[in-house]
């Protein structure tokens, strides 16, 4: 079981790290999207964000040098991803099932990191994992995994149950969605009950990170605590192959879309890739759009559809 669980795990481990370069990859490559321009945008002037303004309150603005709140983006970012700031503010019904599950997960994640330091240590510098600084490292990473698994799992029951039950949710839901929280819930409680019912002279987590570290085949694994290991290796494995991803997309979403106000004027590299997106030939079933595959971009950015639709 040890050997399955390492090869599990190592390989899970670069599907992950693989498939989440390559979406990022895939994301940055992208072509410029429409900007939103809703202002204020958090990387403005502190002053300007205040009253809702922004830097076409100048006069020539785009000949203006562009100055950069990184201490406001920072701290949009931080309370968007640590609190789903826009989550609770428009959807609260929504924010009361997805928080609990999000923080799970950071807390899980944090776990990982934890007892990675943990294994580092018992192989590198053992002296140090003795007394207090052992003690609270151990109670550190059990109470931030318990709770990362409890909270994570209560979120997927709420979500899985909002999405079977509420009205407003039931026409965006699919199988597919159904299928993500199932596999959270089954794989964590799997996990649970695999490191709860192993026994006391079972190795914890630290031990079977560091046989993983070592690729100890010595190392006897159960094979209920070793089916939860494998099991939510391949959950991690999964998500970065499925619209799970959006924790990638999201930077994306706001710095490219949200937020993306930099003036195109006297950007020639802008410049150069707009001229190219132009010539693209779209096909959209909207057919007041015009959109047929061979009319350009520009075609229909120049063309009236109402004096189209008229001809």
């Amino acid at each position: 079981m040890s050997l399955l669980v390492y090869v599990v795990v190592c390989l899970s481990v670069a599907v992950f790290v693989v498939a989440s370069a390559v979406r990022a990859w895939w994301y940055a490559r992208t072509p410029i999207h429409l900007r939103w321009e809703l202002y204020p945008v958090p990387h403005e002037d502190p002053e300007r964000v205040e009253h809702g303004g922004s830097m076409f309150e100048e006069l020539d603005w785009w000949t203006h040098p562009q100055s950069r709140n990184l201490a406001g983006e920072l701290r949009a970012m931080l309370t968007e991803i640590l609190f789903l700031k826009a989550l609770y503010e428009f959807n609260r019904k929504l924010w009361y099932r997805s928080y609990p599950f999000h923080l799970g997960l950071y807390l899980l994640a944090g776990t990982g990191g934890l007892v990675l330091l943990a294994a580092s240590l018992v192989i590198f510098a053992p002296s140090i994992l003795t007394g207090a600084p052992a003690l609270v490292l151990h109670w550190t990473y059990f109470l931030t995994g318990a709770g990362g698994v409890l909270l994570c799992v209560l979120g997927s029951l709420g979500l899985l149950h909002q999405r079977l039950t509420d009205p407003d949710l039931q026409g965006s839901t699919v199988p597919g969605d159904v299928f993500n929280l199932c596999f959270f819930i089954v794989a964590l409680s799997l996990l649970a009950a695999g490191f709860l019912l192993k026994g006391p002279d079972a190795p914890g987590v630290v031990a079977v990170a560091v046989g993983l570290l070592t690729f100890d085949r010595g190392l006897s694994i159960s094979a209920l605590w070793g089916s939860g290991i494998i099991l939510c290796a391949l959950l991690a494995a999964y998500i970065p192959l499925t619209h799970m991803s959006h924790f990638i997309g999201k930077y994306f979403t706001y710095h490219a879309v949200r937020w993306d106000d930099a003036p195109t004027a006297l950007n020639s590299r802008i410049a150069q890739r707009l001229a190219e997106y132009l010539t693209y030939r779209p096909t959209w079933s909207a057919a007041h759009v015009g959109a047929d595959g061979k009319r350009t971009w520009a075609d229909i950015a120049t063309t009236n559809p109402w004096e189209g639709g008229k001809k």
